[in-house]
């Protein structure tokens, strides 16, 4: 299974049914056999009396559009088609049949073949049955200069809300469709796509990077290759913009970024990044999205739209609506910005720091074992988890001799030895082991100014398990630095707290099942007969010092 489908034929269907459940609509009785959508609060004898109702439509497969774009001040309800396909004649007939009261219909159609002559025919249908219907044409693509016929792309929405809002004040139908003429007049949209949509049951087309494609999967304007989000932004919003100011607008732009349905968050938000440094800030005013607002499937790609707006304009952009696909309008401005205050994370070391001779060369020798330990802690850490335990602890080695060359580490008072231990652990090795070995060093630190060595060292070792979660027996550190703490609080010489250590690493290899860390999440196999990386290179520590001091 490549798609979470059910029946590929009824992919609509299933889409429809969950949002007639999820929204306040109506929906037409699928043994119809057409696909309309209707709000639950429309009346056309009661609303529709005073209020113009606004249908779009067209192939599905753009979700959210157009179904999540029905509410008040918004949309009044639409038909849709089968994936990629117009709605039939009878279908959008009905659908005006259902909605259109005394006030009118006004139709948002986008600029397709099949959409224009099944609406446009509906439309005249209602006429004969004395039915009041104008139409709107959205052709906002811009990426075919040569084509009569530009299709319609994501800037449809913009049209629907600012249709929507009049009809909610109870404009005319006249007004209103003059009003949404004008908006179309002054926007422009493009998209670009790494890879084309996937049609339920089909295999992916196999097509390379294309700027100006359709949403129906027709081939962009041509084939581009784009190294970059801001080189593929780029080439969409440098033609929008010069559109723009050829046809006089110049300022006042709101921009609508779309998701054509596979980029993730995290594309989406560079994408905007991009879009908005890629603009005149001047000129940029206010911003839609990013979202999968008019999607094409799977499609990998976005579309801009750009429009210069009006105080009209942005009025009804701004207003309030409940259809739920709607993002709303965000203002696009210069972040505030502050400076953090970052004085603790120096605190722990100064210049011409006090030195202890037997501590900096203790400490100097625990850091050379650990590097001459990396390749061995790696070769353990890599049956057990990501292997580079060696790796990381060398990063952090690193950290600490540089403090210590540079006189900035304090080896004359365990405290602030402690302390700036901690502080070199935090900034200069990564992962979670790294900021675990801080957390003990610093609270070490603070217990030091109170307790003993010992004492102090266990404090850190419950700060270790509250944070960390582990305890003794989950294979990981701690199985060689409590017995060798607890060696040292009957009075042991470093010497017997080492063997412990040893004994507590040694024991790690009998444990086939982690409780905590990366080895919680391979098989017990994978555990049997292999020293914990943690706990061996405790163990190397307490060996050291015991020849040291």
């Amino acid at each position: 299974m490549q798609h979470f489908f059910n029946d590929t034929s009824r992919v609509v269907t299933d889409v429809l049914y969950a949002a007639s459940h999820l929204a306040p609509l109506r929906i037409a009785d699928p043994q119809s056999g057409v696909r309309i959508l209707i709000r639950r609060d429309w009346e056309r004898d009661t609303l529709g009396q005073r209020q113009v109702a606004v249908l779009s439509g067209g192939g599905a497969g753009h979700e959210p559009a157009h179904a999540g774009f029905i509410g008040e001040g918004m949309l009044t309800g639409v038909i849709s088609g089968s994936l990629f396909a117009s709605p039939s004649m009878d279908a959008v007939l009905a659908a005006i049949r259902e909605v259109c009261g005394p006030a009118g219909c006004l139709l948002v159609v986008k600029n397709y073949t099949g959409d224009r002559l099944n609406f446009g025919l509906a439309a005249e249908h209602a006429r004969r049955e004395g039915l009041k219907v104008a139409m709107v044409i959205v052709a906002d693509d811009i990426s075919l200069p040569d084509t009569p016929q530009p299709r319609g792309l994501a800037g449809t929405l913009l049209i629907h809300k600012i249709a929507g809002y009049h009809a909610q004040q109870q404009d005319s139908l006249e007004n209103i469709q003059a009003l949404a003429q004008h908006a179309c007049e002054r926007m422009a949209s493009m998209g670009m796509a790494l890879t084309p949509a996937t049609l339920p049951g089909q295999a992916r087309p196999d097509r390379s990077p294309e700027l100006g494609l359709g949403i129906h999967n027709e081939p962009g304007a041509r084939h581009i290759v784009p190294d970059s989000a801001r080189d593929a932004m780029s080439h969409v919003v440098t033609p929008l913009a010069t559109t723009l100011e050829a046809r006089g607008h110049t300022d006042n732009w709101i921009a609508l970024l779309n998701n054509l349905g596979s980029c993730s968050t995290q594309e989406m938000g560079v994408l905007a990044a991009s879009l908005i440094d890629g603009l005149d800030p001047a000129r940029l005013t206010q911003f839609i999205g990013p979202a999968p607002l008019m999607t094409s499937l799977d499609m990998h790609g976005f579309s801009v739209t750009l429009m210069a707006t009006d105080d009209a304009m942005l009025t009804a952009l701004r207003a309030p609506t409940d259809a739920p696909a709607w993002p709303g309008v965000q203002d696009v401005r210069q972040p505030d910005t502050f400076t953090p205050n970052l004085v603790a994370r120096n605190g722990a070391l100064q210049d011409s720091a006090p030195q202890a001779t037997n501590a900096t060369a203790a400490l100097t020798q625990v850091l050379s074992v650990l590097r001459d330990a990396r390749d061995d802690l790696d070769g353990l850490d890599a049956q057990s988890g990501d292997g580079d335990a060696g790796s990381s602890l060398v990063e952090g080695a690193d950290a600490i001799e540089q403090a210590l060359t540079a006189g900035r580490l304090d080896t004359a008072h365990p405290e602030r030895l402690f302390a700036g231990l901690g502080q070199c652990l935090a900034t200069g090795m990564g992962g979670s082991s790294g900021v675990l070995l801080s957390i003990l060093m610093t609270a070490t630190a603070t217990a030091l100014e109170h307790r003993n060595l010992v004492d102090s060292l266990w404090q850190g070792v419950e700060r270790m398990q509250t944070y960390g979660g582990a305890r003794l027996g989950d294979r990981t550190l701690l199985d060689a630095l409590i017995p060798a703490l607890q060696a040292l609080q009957r009075d042991a010489t470093l010497t017997e707290a080492a063997q412990a250590a040893r004994q507590g690493a040694a024991h790690t290899a009998t444990l086939s099942r982690a409780r905590a860390g990366r080895a919680a999440y391979v098989p017990d196999s994978a555990l049997e007969g292999v020293v914990d990386p943690g706990a061996e290179a405790v163990a190397r520590v307490f060996e050291t010092l015991a020849r040291c001091l």
